[in-house]
């Protein structure tokens, strides 16, 4: 009876752990600093394009948590940053496949100044990061139509 109480109470003590990894939030500017392999994987998308921001590259600004997503049956952590001192101009959607193996970003820019009755919308400039197929690029649009500032 003993070997089966041991089992018993490893088996709750499982139970356990995976239920305060799933309360575990992960933020897109800590992400790279919590695992190695979504660094690696950050760093070779980024290295194969030109002319980005520090923030960016970094992943340092402000951050609402991640979210795990999932569409046609592949699954996605996806979350969004934003520059510090202008969140509303400068922003990035990111999804990183759940096997860290790949990532794909929305790179989000308007334009200073931008007057209160204007739509964002018609003034973005829109940049892929990491050529994401058209799934990923629906994920990361709908990330950023569900902003309500975003009109």
């Amino acid at each position: 009876m003993h070997p089966f109480k041991t089992l018993l109470v490893a088996l709750m003590l499982g139970g356990s752990a995976a239920a305060l990894a799933a309360d575990t939030q992960f933020h897109l500017n800590e992400l790279l600093s919590s695992d190695v392999a979504y660094q690696q994987t950050w760093q070779a998308l980024v290295e194969d394009e030109s002319r980005l921001p520090e923030w960016v590259i970094n992943l340092n600004g402000v951050a609402s948590p991640m979210e795990g997503l999932e569409d046609d049956g592949d699954r996605y952590l996806v979350g969004e940053l934003c520059q510090v001192q202008n969140c509303f101009n400068q922003r990035l959607y990111a999804a990183f496949t759940w096997d860290k193996d790949a990532a794909y970003a929305l790179y989000v820019q308007l334009p200073e100044g931008l007057p209160a009755d204007r739509a964002p919308s018609a003034h973005a400039s829109l940049r892929w990061l990491g050529e994401p197929d058209e799934t990923v690029q629906k994920l990361l649009l709908e990330q950023l139509q569900n902003d309500p500032n975003w009109y």
